[in-house]
């Protein structure tokens, strides 16, 4: 098959390396994709800097790809080449109790793309048949490509754990790749009012522009009575932390009202609290966590897309080669341009 462009990720020294590797062949169900761009995710920052431990020795990076289907493998059916897709980012283990039920979307052991296989910093990528999700013609592969974490897991973390409902005031802490999506999906699901939460006055105002209600600083002396105003005396039923930290995490716990959801999405090494388990049973507040989502939510993403419910088109701050990985690593760490997706282009 020769050779290809690739990007990996070697656990031991944590150093990321371009390098010609072999085309993978796809096998039974799977099927060769050639990407077209792939997403740089904060959590591929956090596998390189030791926050996730590492699960292979040495693995290709890269989980929000889009692209075109290569080649088929055996037994694959309902697919050609040529069709344009999103690549799942994750896989089912195939042996736990729920995959041998049949119930593979619950699977208890899934392989998460990038990390437990190889991913798509590259130019191509393997993926199995049926994790796969057509993009209509209409769609931009370069906004496919975010579908598959960035917009998928709000996605999830709004309709299906927070279970955002109309009227519900929301508050999203952090409003960076994945808040920015949260801000947006919680308003086409009809929360009201919706708060964002950042330090960053720039992002603070293009969450207003995105679809929020208002948008408060977290260091605000004032903000317990900013955030009392905007929601009438209440609180907020449902707040997203899309950061992770321990401050953020126990802020947006205590904005809730009697009852109120906090989900959890961002992720960090910090270990926050719920405070006093009396207070906590006093004021029925639930915490919850949230980790990626359903394929069927791809499906359902890229319809939203495709007839105007929901536009991505200011998600994609920068695209760069796959030459400059580097470059985009560093942006999306440093926060440069305060950019909501970095893609890459092999």
């Amino acid at each position: 098959m020769g050779t290809m462009r690739a990007e990996r990720f070697y656990a031991d020294t944590k150093t990321v390396v371009l390098e010609d590797v072999p085309i993978p062949d796809p096998g039974e169900g799977e099927v060769l994709v050639k990407v077209a761009f792939c997403g740089i995710c904060h959590s591929d920052l956090s596998l390189i800097n030791g926050t996730f431990p590492a699960q292979r020795p040495v693995v290709i990076q890269g989980h929000e790809a889009s692209g075109t289907i290569a080649k088929v493998g055996r037994g694959v059916t309902g697919w050609s080449e040529g069709d344009r897709v999103v690549v799942a980012a994750g896989r089912p283990c195939g042996q736990c109790v729920n995959c041998r039920r049949g119930d593979m979307a619950t699977c208890l052991r899934m392989q998460l793309m990038a990390f437990a296989y190889d991913g798509a910093w590259a130019e191509y990528t393997v993926a199995q048949a049926a994790g796969l999700t057509r993009v209509p013609d209409n769609v931009p592969l370069e906004q496919a490509a975010i579908l598959a974490d960035a917009v998928s897991t709000p996605f999830g973390a709004v309709v299906n754990t927070g279970k955002v409902v109309i009227g519900e005031s929301v508050g999203v802490w952090g409003v960076g790749g994945v808040g920015t999506h949260i801000v947006q999906l919680a308003r086409l699901v009809g929360a009201v009012p919706i708060v964002a939460v950042d330090l960053n006055p720039a992002v603070r105002d293009r969450a207003l522009e995105l679809g929020a209600d208002y948008a408060f600083d977290s260091r605000d002396p004032d903000f317990a009575d900013k955030l009392a105003q905007a929601t009438g005396g209440r609180g907020l039923d449902v707040a997203f932390d899309a950061v992770g930290l321990k401050v953020t995490f126990e802020q947006a716990l205590n904005s809730l009202t009697g009852g109120g959801r906090l989900v959890g999405v961002g992720m960090s090494a910090e270990s926050p609290t719920v405070g006093p388990t009396s207070m906590f049973g006093l004021t029925r507040r639930q915490a919850l966590g949230h980790l990626g989502y359903h394929n069927k939510d791809i499906e359902t993403l890229a319809q939203l897309v495709s007839r105007g419910r929901l536009d991505l088109s200011r998600s994609i701050s920068q695209i760069i080669p796959l030459e400059d990985i580097a470059d985009g690593i560093r942006i999306l760490d440093q926060a440069e341009g305060n950019p909501i997706r970095v893609l890459v282009q092999p």
